[in-house]
Parts: structure tokens; sequence; C-alpha cells
């Protein structure tokens, strides 16, 4: 039996802010269990929903030297769906009522985490083959593998592994104090270690010790070896092309399934689609105040409101995206100028726009389930989900070919008869705004070939299967 610890700052159903907390909660469930043992450690966050800190079962606790000081560890556990979770506790770090905080307090707050999360290990009598790091904020478990802990046999022969689910993140703060945080020797704050642009990089410590690298799609791998995606790290990610590897993430096909989703009115499957899914449409219209009108073209967003979702491109051209024969409805948050932004739409066309300034779970299964089509206009999306979610929920969408949404998306071709989605690939806001207006042409004009796309998004799939597999192997090759 192979064993594998992954490690992360969030995981579902305990902890969410974004993709990576989906991959790490979902992953484990689909990888083979007669050859992998697959447990999973996470932060004891205070932030936790009090039903699952109740199932916890407490396993042990010792202290842990940081720097100068002494700190208590607390090991407890649950067992969820046949995998063990592992939960880190520390009311000093992880008392907040979010899992992050300031960038400083989040520098210690992780250094904390990594060291308690090997710590841990002998404690719980668990010795994995592979530590499959998520992130900056497990970086230093590599470093700190290949500093103190190799004096220990315990740890001999633990290989890791470092995923990169978004390379603008990197826990960046300066080398003197991370260096009294850590306790590492000046030995690890130099350009080829930690040390980046005079500033200690977690990360970038993570990359360079890991043994094998993955991110979550085949084109971000090659893109962020490139200047432009490469945030900085590009060299290095050229250094160790030859340990780096893309594979796309799934989703839960069992929680996205227009099928059985409880949060949708009309269930409707594949076949069904062409008679069922516009209930769900009219339903969304009328609960949002928007005209009821099953013909319309309803175009979606469901996003983080940044910049790197390519929300300035929307910017430019709101005013032409918010045609009479167009829906817009829009959910998330961020940036207080695109808030603001879809709220001013929202006013100015009440029955054709609506922004839902916040987040709901409900809400967006919602809009993938009603929606024609779903825009992701991204600057870089290292693999992005929302596109898989909307392929599977039968909704068409329309992405620029960056990342993922290139891996993901295959665009219509009118002459083959080919395709899931429409893409453009350039970052231009008139190169968008003509794709939305092609899209809207076939939707309009062609409906026997728009349901054909949808019947070739529909059939694809992008379950944690196909990816659990191309893990596996991983694993074995190491």
């Amino acid at each position: 039996m192979k064993k594998v610890l992954f490690v992360a700052s969030e995981c579902v159903p305990f902890i969410k802010t974004g993709g990576l907390a989906d991959v790490v909660g979902s992953l484990p469930k689909y990888i083979n269990r007669d050859e992998f043992d697959i447990r999973v450690m996470v932060p004891k966050y205070l932030a936790i929903p009090q039903k699952y800190r109740d199932q916890m079962e407490y396993v042990t606790h010792f202290y842990v030297d940081l720097a100068w000081r002494s700190q208590y560890v607390g090991v407890l556990k649950i067992v969820l769906d046949g995998i063990t979770f592992y939960f880190i506790d520390n009311e000093f770090y992880f008392s907040g009522d979010k899992p992050y905080g300031y960038i400083h307090e989040d520098i210690e707050k992780f250094a904390f985490f990594d060291k308690a999360c090997l710590s841990a290990l002998p404690a719980i009598d668990f010795k994995p083959d592979i530590i499959h790091c998520h992130d900056w904020q497990t970086g230093l478990i590599p470093v700190m593998l290949h500093d103190r802990f190799q004096d220990n046999p315990f740890y001999h022969g633990i290989k890791t592994i470092m995923t990169i689910h978004n390379l603008k993140f990197q826990g960046i703060w300066d080398a003197k104090s991370v260096q009294d945080i850590t306790g590492l020797s000046s030995y690890y704050f130099t350009p080829d270690k930690l040390e980046a642009y005079g500033d200690a990089n977690y990360l970038k410590g993570g990359l360079v010790y890991a043994d094998r690298i993955t991110t979550v799609s085949n084109t971000y791998a090659e893109e962020i070896k490139t200047p432009f995606y490469g945030e900085g790290l590009d060299g290095l990610m050229n250094a160790r092309s030859n340990s780096l590897s893309g594979i796309v993430n799934g989703i839960d096909y069992e929680e996205y399934n227009p099928e059985t989703d409880p949060f949708i009115v009309q269930n409707y499957n594949a076949i069904t689609f062409r008679k069922e899914k516009v209930k769900n449409k009219k339903a969304l219209q009328k609960e949002l105040g928007l005209n009821v009108d099953e013909k319309v073209f309803m175009l979606g967003i469901v996003s983080r409101l940044t910049d790197q979702k390519g929300l300035d491109l929307v910017d430019c051209v709101i005013e032409e995206i918010c045609e009479p024969d167009t829906q817009f409805v829009v959910l998330g948050t961020g940036d207080p100028k695109y808030e603001n932004l879809f709220r001013h739409f929202e006013w100015k066309y009440k029955d054709r726009v609506s922004a839902n300034i916040y987040y709901n779970n409900e809400r967006s299964h919602k809009i993938y389930a009603s929606c024609d089509a779903f825009l992701m206009p991204s600057l870089f999306e290292p693999c992005g989900l929302s596109q898989l979610m909307s392929l599977r929920y039968g909704t068409v969408p329309i992405v620029r070919e960056t990342g993922g949404l290139k891996d993901t998306v295959e665009p219509y071709n009118q002459y083959e008869n080919s395709g899931t989605g429409f893409g453009f690939r350039n970052y231009n806001a008139h190169e968008m705004l003509g794709t939305i207006r092609y899209a809207k042409d076939v939707y309009y004009n062609h409906r026997r070939e728009w349901n054909k796309i949808i019947d070739r998004g529909m059939a694809r799939d992008f379950s944690w299967t196909n990816s659990a597999k191309q893990y596996e192997e991983l694993y074995r090759y190491m």
C-alpha cells in the first residue's frame, strides 16, 4: 500500500475560499483505495463549521520549537467518505474568522503549520511515501524535510510533490523576518533557494526542493515558463521543466449533476435538456426580477470580481454586452470598481441585468443551470472550474484561450461541426465582444447547431476520475 499525505491550507467541506479547497477535498475520494492510502492534513480553523468541529476526535498533542518559542500542536481527526482528515490545532494561529489575514501573519502561521505537519507524522504513526503539498502555504515542507528533519531516520525516503494552483500567490516576506520565524540557516536564503528579488519566497522554496512539480492544466504548465505568466519565477520553471507536468482539475460529478441537483427548479440530463432546461431559466428570471422570456439569450458570470478574471474587458464593452436581446447575470464579490460597475448596470437596465454582489452556492447552481452561455474572459486561468460546471449543465462557455480554459473548451467550428464552446485568443475587449455576438448569432439563428454544441459539451467527462488516474500514475512513477 502506497501512502500519500495531502497538506493544504483549505479543503471542502471544512473551509473554502477558492478552487484549491475543491481539489484537496474531492481528489482523494477518487484515488484507487486498494493501492493508495491517502490522508489529508489541514489547519483547525475556528471558522470551520461547528457540525464538523463536533465530530473531531482528539489524537495527540505535543510542542514544536518555532525559532525561539515553543508552540502547542494539537492533532484531531475526522473520517469522512472513507478518507482520514487530520487537523492541526493551535488557537493562537488559527482562531480568526477566515483562513487568511495579513500576509506577515500568514507567513508565520504557515511556517508553524508546515513544521507542525512534519512533526506530527511520527506522533500519528503515519509515514507517507509522498507528501503532496498545495500552493505557497505548504512551500516550506520540502525545504524543512531537506533541512533538520533529515537527521531523523523516520523521514528518510519521503518524496514531495508541489502543486501550483495559482502562481500569482507566492508567500513573500522579507528574508530576515522569515529566517527569524523559521529558524532556517542563512544557507537557504540565496537566489538558488528561498530568496527571490531580495525577499524570501515560500513557494519558490517548495519549487526548488520538491521532487516533482505539477500544476492544474497542461497549457498553464507551458505558460508559466514565459515572463508574462511566470510571475517572476519563469526562470526557475524552465530550470525545473523536466520535473513539471500539468493535470487538469476535475469537478465533483455528484455535486454538480443537473439530473439530481437539489438547488435547481427542474432537473434534466443530456437527453431532456432541450425541453427542461428552459424551465430553470424562467424560474431564475422571475426570482431575479428580469423580464420572463424563454427565448432571450441569457449570459452568466460566477466569479471573483478581480482583474485576473478579465473583467476590465467586460468593463470596456459592457454597454454593448447589455443589448436588448441579452440578459446578463453576475454573481460574486471582489474589487469594488467591478462590484459597482455591475450594480450600476443593474440600476440602468433593471429588466435585463442582475448583479448579485455576494457569494451563494445555491444561486451559483441556478445560474449554471439557467443561462444559455457562460462568460470567462480570464487574463490567466491556471485551470478554472466554472467552465467545467457550465459544460456539465449544458451552458455554453465563452472563454479566452488561456491555461485550463484552452485545455477544456474546444472552440466551435461551423465547418467541421465540432466544438463545445466559443473561444477568443487575444486579450482584447472587442475580440471578446465579437465572440459573444458570434455565439448569440448561433443561438438565435442556428438553433440545431447550438443544441449540438451542448450535446458535445455534456458528453465530455471532466469528473475527477480522469485526473485521479493521472495522479496515480505520477505517484507510481515516483
